[in-house]
């Protein structure tokens, strides 16, 4: 997680600091409550109790403000106190039948460079996985090689278990996850097969209750802990089983749901979120659910193999009418690993926006030196229609090879730019590579504050920081307004 803030730039905040024990003590040993999820980055629990001792914590010191998942008893609430808990591979690939998802957007035209999501750590959130660990579809993922792919872990948050195979009632996750990296050479073959991936169940297959949204955002903020690149979530909120706690259209603005506030927190984390726009396009309420609505997220729609719309693809846009879908990958008539372990056709923006967050995860791999928001950015303004978005296909089909293009021109002289020595006692030296003769160089803590700022040249390339303690900072050098951060180390 350190790393991938450094490598973007982004500091520490008060959103990473753990809850205060003693405040989710004083909830926890309310009377009548039980604490169901927590939250450091909403500085929140999610309980169930009775409406009276649910009232009752807004008389304890730590407690700024109750929300109710029925909003009804939410309104004439007023907040009482301030700043607590504000709430509770280079060769040829042979995808077989999956080719087209892949090729649709240029996909392959990474592969063959050999950016195939190595390094990458993908985190998929979703219902259950029951089949991942015995389908000869997934062994590349099983076989302690992370080279070639591997499952580094995950955890059941709906039944607080660490076995994240266990038959859940659902194998939705197993066929999104096969979409991105399962491999049966000649047959089928995801988007990133050699991705490391962590998988979390917080879908309860049973049930739709608002606690699916609060075990997503810890999920999320487990992601974040272990150093996730990419999220995708093929999960979408609007009714739940009690109407009370139901989304109106209004309620998606990118600012009211649980599981939207926890992504927009994700994405500044430096994290790329990927989400599903949703299957209702057919449906009297046609329009995209939560967390789609996110500003931050990277939103997905469905297209057939022509890249026509498929009709149950969800609507934008957001209530205050900013453009989602984001932009479009199959999902109608495609290809995945069903829970007999077999490849078959099925539907869904559940499937296209794993095709997509794969390639994503591909794209940056190629270009790690870029921030989240700059990839999410390239992808969207490199789609068909990005000059003229719609409300159902967003900015449309994005194309990888263009934005691949465009990057190795504009990256050329980063991509061999380091620092020498690094760990550093007195004076380190930039390395010049290139055509650049000069650099705009800022040493920042892990706070972001400014230590030191200078011009670093060809002809006096090196920096003394004797003056600096001991420990870890961030050397960021920019030319022409590209910039390049690097992890430097102080001894």
């Amino acid at each position: 997680s350190l790393d991938r803030r450094t490598r973007q730039s982004i500091a520490l905040d008060a959103k990473d600091v753990p809850l205060e024990v003693s405040y989710v003590s004083a909830v926890a040993n309310s009377t009548g409550i039980s604490v169901m999820a927590r939250s450091k980055w909403l500085n929140a629990l999610h309980v169930r109790g009775t409406i009276s001792n649910i009232n009752a914590l807004a008389n304890l010191a730590s407690v700024s403000s109750v929300v109710y998942g029925d909003q009804s008893l939410n309104k004439n609430k007023k907040n009482k106190k301030k700043n607590k808990f504000k709430e509770t591979f280079v060769e040829t690939l042979n995808y077989g039948q999956a080719a087209n998802q892949t090729e649709m957007l240029n996909g392959d035209f990474l592969h063959d460079f050999g950016y195939t999501g190595s390094t990458m750590q993908i985190a998929v959130i979703d219902a259950g996985f029951k089949g991942v660990e015995s389908f000869s579809a997934f062994a590349n993922l099983r076989d302690a090689n992370t080279a070639n792919g591997e499952i580094l872990g995950g955890y059941d948050f709906v039944h607080r278990n660490t076995d994240f195979y266990a038959n859940t009632g659902s194998t939705h996750g197993l066929s999104v996850l096969s979409t991105i990296g399962a491999s049966i050479d000649g047959q089928f073959i995801g988007t990133a097969p050699d991705a490391q991936f962590y998988l979390f169940v917080t879908e309860d297959a049973a049930n739709e209750t608002p606690l699916e949204e609060s075990l997503w955002v810890e999920a999320a903020e487990r992601a974040d802990s272990l150093g996730v690149d990419v999220i995708n979530t093929s999960l979408g909120y609007t009714t739940f089983d009690e109407s009370r706690y139901d989304y109106s259209y209004a309620d998606l603005n990118g600012q009211t749901a649980f599981i939207t506030r926890g992504a927009e927190i994700g994405a500044s984390r430096g994290m790329i979120l990927v989400t599903s726009a949703g299957n209702e396009g057919n449906d009297p309420w046609k329009y995209i659910s939560a967390p789609a609505d996110a500003p931050s997220v990277l939103t997905i729609g469905a297209v057939d193999a022509s890249e026509g719309i498929a009709n149950f693809s969800s609507f934008g846009p957001t209530s205050d009418n900013r453009t989602k879908p984001d932009v479009l990958a199959q999902g109608k008539n495609v290809y995945v690993v069903n829970n007999a372990g077999n490849v078959s056709l099925s539907n869904g923006t559940s499937f296209s926006s794993p095709v997509m967050a794969g390639m994503v995860a591909c794209l940056w791999q190629a270009f790690p030196s870029k921030k989240a928001g700059e990839i999410r950015q390239l992808i969207i303004e490199s789609a068909d229609i990005y000059n003229n978005p719609t409300a159902q296909r967003g900015y449309g089909v994005p194309d990888f090879e263009t934005i691949y293009n465009t990057l190795s021109v504009e990256e050329s002289t980063f991509n061999s730019l380091s620092i020498f020595p690094n760990p550093v006692k007195t004076e380190f030296q930039v390395n010049f590579k290139g055509n650049v003769l000069k650099y705009h160089l800022k040493i920042r803590d892990l706070s972001g504050k400014i230590l030191m700022e200078k011009n670093v040249s060809l002809s006096e390339p090196r920096v003394n920081v004797s003056n600096l303690s001991s420990g870890m900072y961030f050397a960021e050098l920019e030319f022409n307004l590209q910039k390049r951060t690097l992890k430097l180390v102080k001894r």
